[in-house]
């Protein structure tokens, strides 16, 4: 039996570091958009709401968040769009209800090896332009 050099110990210890360090910087961009979206849903009256906003934090959740996105972006369309039309606007369009479909359906495609290299950076551009128009429409309530 042999016994594992230093230099493979130091390899072994880099590795484990990356992994953490990158699971770390994960979760911080998840825990910054789910903050985002929270906010969003938080400034949206009660009863436009079609989704609590401590229900985003499910997006946590391996695997599940995969379809979970389904339901908050596009819901969160809605109830953009149900508060501006109640107050008389229809300018707002569908208040980024697309673009959370979108970002919904290319994030589902990203689990696909091989088509992920097209898919996933198509789905970040897509949610960045979603939290920018949600949080502009969130500064007009």
């Amino acid at each position: 039996m042999q016994s594992m050099s230093n230099q493979d110990v130091i390899g072994m210890i880099g590795g484990l570091a990356g992994a953490v360090i990158s699971l770390v910087i994960f979760l911080g961009i998840m825990i910054t958009i789910i903050m985002i979206v929270q906010s969003v849903y938080k400034r949206i009256p009660p009863e436009h709401r079609e989704m609590e906003p401590g229900m985003v934090w499910l997006l946590l959740i391996p695997c599940f968040n995969v379809v979970w996105n389904f339901f908050v972006f596009p819901k969160l369309s809605r109830s953009l769009k149900s508060y501006f039309f109640s107050i008389g606007r229809t300018d707002v369009g569908d208040c980024g209800e697309g673009l959370g479909l979108a970002y919904a359906i290319l994030s589902a495609v990203s689990i696909i090896p091989y088509l992920n290299c097209l898919t996933f950076p198509a789905a970040i551009i897509i949610l960045i332009i979603f939290l920018v128009k949600a949080t502009g429409l969130k500064n007009q309530i």
